[in-house]
């Protein structure tokens, strides 16, 4: 246990298993484990600011990172807010969105945001098991969190148009999720980073994670489009001006 403090935790506080192989998200025709931290309860904002730069992420009330038995594909992606700069399309993202309305709300249930949400899976993830039309997954996923979160959501006059789910760490924001309406070439995913980047710059964090990067998912390409940004390789962050080679 050793590798997952800076500082210490008690050994009988944290512990991971490995859970049964199941079907990769990301890419087909793989099977993909994880290593989850128990008990649930135990995690809390501090602990798990050590444990994302350690590589793991939340997904609700669980703390995992990728474990697959023959594969690393999956690599943990993080933005140092003070040395990114966009270039012309985020440039021009941000000028097209800059006018929507910003709510920065706790997790709770609010008037369009699950609609939002199922539209979402619906067009981006028909056919992956995310896209059931079931409330109580939306509650667990996006409202149950153990450390300190925030939603984010965006409107263009009274249409809801985004929102983002973020983990609120001393050093730090986590992308958790974001689900967004499916208007033609209007670049809502883009516009989130940028508004978390420098949201995190307001608030004096030093960087935004993404979660993992897939070099051969396509959904993923987005992530290394904001530049530069860092790679956990090992136990060490390394800072890329470009995409690495897969």
């Amino acid at each position: 246990m050793s590798d997952l403090r800076r500082p210490p935790l008690p050994e009988r506080v944290l512990q991971l298993y490995a859970t049964a192989s199941y079907p990769c998200s990301y890419l087909p025709e793989q099977t993909a484990r994880s290593q989850v931290v128990v008990p649930l309860d135990v995690v809390d904002t501090g602990i798990y600011a050590q444990l994302i730069a350690k590589g793991f992420r939340r997904s609700g009330s669980t703390t995992y990172r990728p474990w697959c038995d023959n594969c690393r594909a999956c690599v943990p992606l993080r933005i140092p807010v003070d040395n990114f700069s966009p270039n012309r399309s985020q440039r021009r993202a941000w000028r097209q969105h800059e006018g929507l309305s910003v709510r920065v709300l706790p997790l709770e249930e609010y008037p369009g945001h699950y609609a939002l949400y199922r539209d979402y899976q619906l067009a981006r993830h028909a056919g992956c098991g995310m896209d059931k039309d079931d409330p109580e997954d939306y509650r667990s996923f996006i409202l149950q969190s153990p450390v300190d979160a925030m939603l984010v959501e965006f409107r263009e006059g009274d249409v809801l148009k985004m929102v983002a789910l973020l983990d609120v760490l001393p050093d730090a924001l986590s992308a958790v999720y974001t689900f967004y309406a499916g208007d033609a070439g209007a670049a809502y995913g883009t516009f989130a980073v940028l508004w978390q980047i420098a949201f995190a710059r307001q608030t004096g964090r030093r960087h935004v994670y993404l979660g993992y990067w897939i070099a051969e998912s396509s959904k993923m390409h987005y992530k290394t489009r904001f530049r530069p940004y860092e790679i956990l390789q090992g136990d060490r962050w390394v800072r890329c001006a470009e995409t690495p080679h897969a």
